[in-house]
């Protein structure tokens, strides 16, 4: 598959992510289900804690991944939900850091919402993948 970034100006690069993406020579996309900070059979962990949680979501996102036999570099776009933005932003480095591994910096929407399914979860992440 072929990634070629599409930014008609440049500042969404200082945040970590590309306006397009134009994707070529797809072979097989996987659409994951937003994923959150819960363990194994579904509790909520961390908390009040932004971090840990991200830290979790990314966690559940990658076995997701893996289970499909695709890794964070295979992102093509995601979708963050946060109940509260402004901590979400203080905590973006983790994000970035992760992404920034991975090599990838998909086209990204943060949109803060009232709550999640779980009401002590603040953060949600949505990701389509391709190979």
């Amino acid at each position: 598959m072929k990634r070629t970034p599409v930014n008609p100006w440049s500042w969404s690069l200082r945040h970590g992510y590309n306006q397009g993406e134009a994707l070529e020579g797809v072979a097989r996309q996987l659409i994951c289900a937003g994923q959150t900070a819960v363990d194994a059979d579904g509790a909520p962990q961390h908390p009040g804690d932004m971090r840990g949680q991200l830290a979790l979501a990314l966690d559940n996102l990658e076995a997701v991944l893996s289970a499909a036999g695709m890794a964070l570099a295979d992102i093509v776009r995601l979708t963050v939900y946060t109940t509260d933005v402004d901590l979400a932003l203080q905590n973006f480095d983790l994000l970035g850091a992760r992404m920034g591994r991975a090599g990838v910096a998909p086209p990204m929407t943060l949109l803060g919402v009232t709550r999640l399914a779980l009401p002590p979860l603040m953060i949600e992440l949505e990701a389509t993948a391709a190979t």
